[in-house]
């Protein structure tokens, strides 16, 4: 099993050395398209190597002398034509020089790794941060965004999920342009910049998840299609070509991915992933790329002993994705319930504008509480038709659930967070129901603290055509929702720096406040038995009335149970407690309106009784144990 990793990662996930001690290195790739290539080494002098072509489209070269940081890069001239054209490597490790420069050669093993046996968190402890490296500290940086890990650390999270790394034209991006997958962006530090963060998380605790795009490449630097059929025409995703996983050729291109994978978790020792947008990922073939996938991390985890998560983002609630292979799903680990944050949403904030016409009402996010989804087949407004699957039988932490995350702010025409739009008042009563349900839990950046800075969608095209119609494709994304704010211009530098995290935020005593509430009910969830991990057996939803709601989780042999109670509207309203797990009834551990969390003062009794009737005021919120 070692031995067929080993080979994926020398066929596909681009340049190694070779044992030994004459710096040898075998340059291997595979373009089909090609009638002859030539190896361009720039260092450390300029010389041109002629490859060697083999069976299937593959070529090699193998080279003495080179070290790491030496470029090069590839000309190659295709079948019937006279013209010769360079490119960057399509399984380059480092662009120092820009999507359209020369790659370099980069030595893994020469990085020494601290915690190299790190083990991270099962599945069902995962507390999930996400974060942008360029916009989570003033510099940008992997150096600068470790500074910051210890923050993290005392919130509570025990998960770092990292927005996309690989190299995007100019110095600013959100990371889905990216186009040298196997690289890491300079900008952020690159791949020693990486490593010394992904070891920084190691040394904390914290488990490394990566955001990795499968589905489409960025528009500009990305030359794939000029070594093979990388992509397809069959298909069509709102970003980019789909990529090719089921027509001809095919065969390398799922490789290519499948290595891409192997290289992240071989080579910077990353212990999940997030793969972007699955419903975009198109495949007619019987075994689909996503089992692919699933199956060799499950067996890179039997061949190593390391764990690994993957965690897929889709708005399909389809619960096939999160079946096993060997049951005929696809084996992903955890889905994105997107139904989570749109009645959530649109509750908390009475918006009924595109996808938020489907949601809205208290029933809405209770049910998807109870189910993980909202939609198991019902007919959806915004799309038109029957939306979803039922989702019997599935663990909790098969869902990851989320209040704010990089699409759900930043593609808003203001790019408003929750706390721009509602009072704190209900981010505090939302952030009780959301933190303690028996799902993976998913923090965007910033929220912690009721960060107010709004986090844009912001690129650096070297190319006026491209910038251009980036722009006109947001106002027309946008013109779908009514929002009466002009969306910011994307190229505008301007853009990327209001979208920092403004860190002076947490002297204030209103943000201290929301930190505290975030620290204290991430305490209760590691530590209180009865909302440890994502066990759904003893959890009942309970609906009150106008916009109240709670739910009740209880351990395995149901000895404690803890009740969560919340308003989520600005009316009174009342909820009926349930029986508790003891004889005297409920204990209140938490109150939202503790002044140590921002409120004026305790608003509910010390203690309830079960069957009693529990008057809630607006935006109020509170954990029970009984």
């Amino acid at each position: 099993m070692r031995r067929a990793i080993d080979e994926r990662l020398r066929r596909s996930a681009g340049p190694y050395r070779l044992p030994g001690q004459k710096a040898r290195w075998m340059f291997p790739l595979w373009a089909p398209r090609a009638e002859t290539v030539v190896l361009e080494l720039l260092d450390p002098e300029s010389c041109g190597v002629v490859m060697a072509a083999h069976e299937g489209g593959l070529w090699t070269a193998e080279v003495e002398g080179l070290s790491a940081g030496d470029r090069y890069r590839y000309r190659l001239r295709h079948c019937g034509e006279d013209e010769w054209i360079t490119r960057p490597d399509p399984a380059s490790h480092s662009q120092p020089e820009g999507v359209h420069g020369p790659s370099a050669l980069v030595n893994h093993a020469a990085h020494g790794w601290s915690v190299p046996e790190f083990t991270p968190p099962p599945l069902n402890e995962l507390i999930l941060y996400e974060l942008h490296v360029g916009t989570f500290s003033t510099r940008g940086t992997f150096d600068a965004a470790i500074k910051r890990l210890d923050h993290l650390v005392n919130l509570g999270v025990t998960g770092v999920e990292v927005m996309p790394v690989a190299p995007c034209p100019g110095k600013r991006n959100w990371g889905y342009d990216g186009v040298s997958l196997f690289a890491v962006h300079e900008a952020y530090g690159g791949p020693e910049g990486f490593k010394r963060f992904n070891d920084a998380c190691h040394e904390r605790g914290l488990a490394v998840v990566l955001d990795v795009v499968y589905n489409h490449l960025g528009p500009e630097g990305n030359y794939l299609r000029d070594f093979g059929p990388y992509f397809t025409n069959a298909y069509k995703t709102p970003w980019g070509e789909a990529v090719n996983f089921d027509a001809a050729g095919s065969d390398f291109v799922r490789g290519y991915f499948i290595a891409n994978a192997l290289h992240w978790l071989e080579r910077y020792h990353i212990d999940g992933f997030r793969l972007d947008a699955v419903h975009a990922i198109y495949d007619r073939r019987p075994v689909h790329i996503l089992a692919e996938l699933a199956d060799t991390v499950d067996e890179y985890e039997q061949a190593t002993g390391r764990l690994c998560h993957v965690i897929a983002e889709t708005h399909d609630n389809n619960p096939r994705l999160v079946t096993p292979t060997s049951a005929g799903g696809l084996g992903m680990d955890s889905a994105w319930s997107d139904d989570f944050h749109h009645a959530m949403h649109a509750l908390l904030t009475g918006e009924r504008e595109g996808f938020y016409a489907d949601y809205g009402s208290p029933t809405d996010a209770a049910l998807t509480l109870e189910k993980g989804f909202a939609f198991e087949g019902q007919y959806s407004q915004w799309m038109g038709r029957s939306h979803g699957a039922p989702a019997h039988g599935l663990a909790g932490e098969t869902f990851t659930i989320f209040l704010q995350t990089h699409d759900m702010v930043g593609n808003r025409a203001g790019s408003d967070r929750l706390a721009a739009l509602v009072p704190m008042e209900a981010c505090r009563a939302a952030t009780v129901t959301f933190l303690l349900a028996p799902y993976i839990p998913l923090l965007f950046m910033g929220e912690e603290y009721a960060e107010t800075n709004p986090f844009n969608y912001f690129v650096h095209h070297g190319d006026d055509w491209l910038v251009q119609s980036v722009r006109e494709g947001r106002k027309r994304e946008f013109s779908k929702f009514r929002w009466r704010k002009e969306p910011t211009d994307p190229q505008a530098e301007s853009t990327f720096l209001d979208s920092r995290l403004d860190w002076d935020k947490l002297e204030q005593p209103r943000h201290a406040a929301m930190l505290a509430l975030y620290t204290a009910l991430l305490k209760l969830r590691r530590e209180n038995p009865a909302l440890k991990g994502c066990d759904r057996d003893g959890f009942h939803v309970l609906k009150g009335s106008n916009a109240s709601l709670g739910y009740t989780r209880a351990t395995p042999d149901r000895s404690r149970s803890v009740c969560v109670i919340a308003n989520l509207g600005a009316e009174d309203a009342t909820l009926l407690m349930p029986p508790s797990a003891g004889e005297t009834g409920w204990r209140l551990l938490l109150d939202t309106g503790e002044e140590r969390f921002g409120g004026r003062g305790a608003l509910l009794p010390e203690t309830a009784g079960p069957g009693g009737l529990l008057s809630l005021g607006p935006w109020t919120a509170g954990v029970y144990e009984g």
